[in-house]
C-alpha cells in the first residue's frame, strides 16, 4: 500500500518529503482505497516530517508522536528506553511491539528483560512513516503487541541530500550525513551518524555512538525490492536511579551516583530485504532479515543490600543471532458483488542466544549466577477477511495462530529443558459511517506476550539452587475491547475518542536482574483516549492528546489492587509552524502523571511536566539553523521513580525508599544543516 492511498491519523504537513518504502508500513492494497483506511480510532500513520518536527532529548523520544505514548530513560543514554502506554509500565518493551523496516526490535529471552527494545540505532531523519496500533486487534501484530505496536519505515530515497552538525549542552555533539543517488535501475541511499554526550551527571555518560545505513532499492512499494544493511555500536557510563534518602542526607547530589562503574556497550548489525509484486488479483509481499546483536550491562540498583562487602553490581551479557521473515498475499475479489479482500500471511523468527548474569565489583568478575544457551523459534499464520457491505459499513474478521518452541541449555542442569506452547487469537473489527464526516469503530481481539523461556524451564533459583522456584507460562494471553469515534467535520481538524479495556491473564515475567521468576496476578485496564490534530493553515498545526487509564489487579489480595508503575494520566500538547523556507519552530508540552509505586497506593511518584521548544530559519540556499531548548522551564522533575529496598554504605539494614532518575536540566542544542 502506498502512503498516499491511506487516510493518515493527522493532516500531513505541506512539505512532508518523500514517502517511505511502505514495504512494512501498512500491508493492504485497499479496494480503490476503500479498505485502506485505518480501522480503529486509536490507530494511525505519522509522516517522517511530523516526527522530525519535534525537539527531543534522545532518538526514541520521537515515538512520543504516537498519542499517549511516553518514552523515557532511567539509565545511561545507550540503554533501551522505558515505555508507558495505556496504563502499562512497559519496561523496555514488554507489551509494545516495535519494528524498524520489517525487523523486530524487541528481544525475547533477553539478559536485561523480556521484550528489551533498544531504539538507539534509529536515525530519525531517515524515517518516512510510522504506523501505530493500540490494542491486540490486528492480525500482523503478535508477540509483545497487547498494549500496542509501532512500525517504522525508512525512506528509499531522499528528496535532497543532507549534512548536519549539532552542538549542545553537557558535551552533546552529533554529526549526520545522508545521501541518495540513482544507481542502475534503482536508488542507493547511504547515511552515517556519530554522536557523543556526557549529560549533567557527576560521572559523565561518555556516550560514544556510531551508526550507519546503506540501502539499494528498485521499483515501487507494490512492485519492487530493497536490500538494506545497518550497523550500530555504542559505549557509555550510566547513572542509574538513586534513592531519595541519599540526596536528602547529602551523600550524593541530584545528578550523582552510588556506583560510578555502572554502564554498558552494545552492537547491532543487520541485513534485510523486502520484495513485492502486484497483479490483477492482488499483491504479494515478502521480507527477510538476519541480525547479529550483543550487549553488556553493568548495573547496581540495590548497592550493598545483598553483599555488604563487595556490593551488588552485576553484569548482564546477551549475544545472539536472530533471523526471520514474513510473506503475505492480499487477494482482491468480491462477495455477492460486494468489494472484498482476503489476506493471508506467514511469519517466522529464530533466536540463537547466549545469555548470562554475573556478579561483579567495579566491572570485575566475581562469580557466575547463570550462563545459558537458548535456541528459541516461532512461527505464525494469520488470515483476515475485509468486506465493505454498504457505503456506511465495513468489517474485518481474522485470526492468527502462533507456535513457539525453545531449547534451554543452562549451566545449572536443573534449569535446562525444552518448552513448547501455542495460541490462537481472534481479531474482529467494524467501521460504521461516515455520517457527517464521522466514523464509529468497534474492535475486539486476543493478544499475548511470551515470557523469558528460562523462566519456563527453570526449577531452582540459580543463585541458591537449594530453593525451588515457580515456573512461568510460556505464552500469556490478553483480551482487548475498544469502541471509538473519529470526526473530521471541521476543515483541517481530526479528533478521535476511544474507550478501551484490556485484560491480562497474568503478567508473569522473568526478572533478568536477579535470574529468577516472579509470578504476577491477573490485571484489568480500562480507559479513555482523546486525540486532536488541527491543521489550521498549511504552515500552522496544533495537537493535543489525553489518556486516562484505570489499572487494577483483577483478583483479590490484601496487599492491594493497584498495579505498580501504572500511569493514570498522560497528556501532551504542541504547536508546529513553518513551511518550506523561512522561520519554523515547535513547542511541545508533555505531562506524565503520578503513579502508584506499590499495590496499596500508599507510595506514589510525583508527576512530571516538561516543555521543549525549537526555533529555526531555513534559507533559500538549503541551509537551515535551528535551536532546540530542552526542559525549557528547568523543571526539577523525575524521568522515572521506583519504590524498593536498598542499602547504602554504613546502613545496618535494608531501607525501602523511592529511587528516581532526574530529568536533565535545561539544555541547548544548535543544529546547522545543509540540504542539497
Amino acid at each position: 500500500m502506498r502512503l498516499d492511498e491511506i487516510e493518515v491519523s493527522a493532516p500531513p504537513p505541506a512539505s512532508s518529503g518523500p514517502a517511505a518504502s511502505a514495504g512494512y508500513v501498512g500491508g493492504v492494497t485497499g479496494i480503490g482505497g476503500a479498505l485502506a483506511t485505518v480501522d480503529a480510532a486509536s490507530a494511525g500513520i505519522i509522516s517522517g516530517a511530523q516526527l522530525n518536527s519535534r525537539p527531543v532529548t534522545r532518538p526514541g523520544e520521537v515515538l512520543e508522536s504516537v498519542p499517549g505514548l511516553i518514552v523515557t530513560q532511567h539509565s545511561g543514554e545507550g540503554k533501551a528506553n522505558q515505555f508507558f502506554l495505556r496504563g502499562f509500565n512497559l519496561d523496555h518493551g514488554t507489551d509494545i511491539a516495535l519494528h524498524v523496516d520489517g525487523m523486530p526490535v524487541n528481544m525475547r529471552t533477553h539478559a536485561h528483560g523480556q521484550g528489551y527494545a533498544d531504539l538507539n540505532f534509529l536515525i530519525p531523519e531517515l524515517v518516512g512513516a510510522v504506523e501505530f496500533h493500540k490494542g491486540p486487534y490486528f492480525v500482523r501484530d503478535g508477540d509483545f503487541a497487547s498494549a500496542g505496536s509501532v512500525r517504522i519505515d525508512y525512506l528509499d530515497k531522499l528528496d535532497r541530500n543532507v549534512a548536519l552538525t549539532t552542538l549542545g549542552s553537557f558535551g552533546y555533539k552529533r554529526g549526520l550525513s545522508a545521501a541518495s543517488v540513482p544507481l542502475g535501475a534503482g536508488n542507493l541511499l547511504v547515511a552515517g551518524e556519530a554522536q557523543t554526550y556526557d549529560g549533567p551527571w557527576v560521572v559523565p555518560d561518555a556516550l560514544r555512538k556510531l551508526n550507519g545505513v546503506a540501502r539499494y532499492s528498485q521499483g515501487t512499494a507494490t512492485d519492487g525490492f530493497s536490500v538494506t544493511g545497518m550497523a550500530y555500536w555504542a559505549k557509555w557510563n550510566a547513572t542509574n536511579q538513586i534513592p531519595e534518602r541519599a540526596v536528602a542526607e547529602g551523600i550524593i547530589g541530584r545528578y550523582g551516583t552510588l556506583d560510578p562503574t555502572d554502564g554498558g556497550e552494545t552492537g547491532r548489525f543487520s541485513l534485510s530485504g523486502r520484495w513485492s509484486q502486484s497483479d490483477a488479483g492482488g499483491i504479494t509481499r515478502a521480507s527477510a532479515y538476519v541480525i547479529r546483536y550483543q550487549m553488556n550491562l553493568w548495573n547496581n540498583f540495590t548497592y550493598f543490600l545483598n553483599d555488604p562487602v563487595n556490593g551488588d553490581q552485576f553484569r548482564q551479557r546477551d549475544a545472539r543471532v536472530l533471523g526471520g521473515g514474513e510473506i503475505s498475499r492480499v487477494f482482491q475479489g468480491d462477495l455477492l458483488g460486494l468489494p472484498m479482500e482476503n489476506e493471508i500471511g506467514l511469519q517466522t523468527r529464530t533466536d540463537d542466544i547466549r545469555v548470562g548474569l554475573f556478579n561483579t565489583t567495579a566491572r570485575q568478575y566475581r562469580s557466575t549466577v547463570l550462563d545459558d544457551r537458548v535456541l528459541e523459534a516461532s512461527a505464525a499464520f494469520y488470515y483476515e477477511n475485509r468486506v465493505r457491505w454498504t457505503d456506511w459499513l465495513r468489517t474485518s474478521v481474522g485470526f492468527r495462530a502462533d507456535g513457539y518452541s525453545a531449547d534451554v541449555r543452562s549451566d545449572t542442569p536443573a534449569n535446562s529443558g525444552r518448552a513448547r506452547d501455542g495460541i490462537v487469537t481472534p481479531k474482529l473489527g467494524a467501521v460504521l459511517g461516515p455520517w457527517l464526516d464521522t466514523e464509529i469503530y468497534v474492535n475486539y481481539g486476543g493478544g499475548f506476550h511470551s515470557n523469558d523461556v528460562r523462566g519456563v524451564t527453570a526449577t531452582v533459583d540459580p543463585a541458591s539452587p537449594l530453593f525451588n522456584i515457580s515456573r512461568s507460562p510460556f505464552l500469556v494471553p490478553s483480551t482487548g475491547y475498544e469502541v471509538g469515534i473519529r470526526n473530521r467535520s471541521i476543515a483541517g481538524l481530526e479528533t478521535s475518542l476511544a474507550l478501551f479495556r484490556l485484560d491480562f491473564a497474568s503478567e508473569n515475567l522473568f526478572q533478568g536482574d536477579t535470574g529468577t521468576t516472579e509470578p504476577s496476578r491477573p490485571t484489568r485496564r480500562f480507559g479513555i483516549e482523546w486525540s486532536n490534530h488541527y491543521a489550521v493553515t498549511p504552515w500552522l498545526r496544533l495537537e493535543g492528546d489525553l489518556t486516562i487509564t484505570n489499572a487494577r489487579f483483577s483478583d483479590r489480595d490484601p496487599v492491594g489492587q493497584r498495579v505498580p508503575e501504572a500511569p493514570t494520566t498522560i497528556a501532551s500538547a504542541g504547536v508546529t509552524f513553518g513551511e518550506g523556507r523561512g522561520w519554523f519552530g515547535s513547542l511541545r508540552f508533555r505531562y506524565f502523571g503520578s503513579r502508584p509505586l506499590i499495590e496499596d497506593n500508599s507510595v506514589r511518584s510525583k508527576p512530571t511536566a516538561l516543555l521543549n521548544g525549537r526555533l529555526g530559519y531555513a534559507f533559500d540556499n538549503g541551509v537551515s539553523l535551528a535551536l532546540d531548548v530542552l526542559n525549557l522551564t528547568n523543571a526539577k522533575a523525575d524521568q522515572i521513580t521506583y519504590f524498593y529496598e536498598s542499602r547504602l554504605p554504613g546502613e545496618a539494614a535494608a531501607v525501602a525508599d523511592r529511587h528516581f532518575h532526574p530529568v536533565e536540566p535545561t539544555a541547548l542544542r544548535l543544529t546547522l544543516a545543509g540540504r542539497f
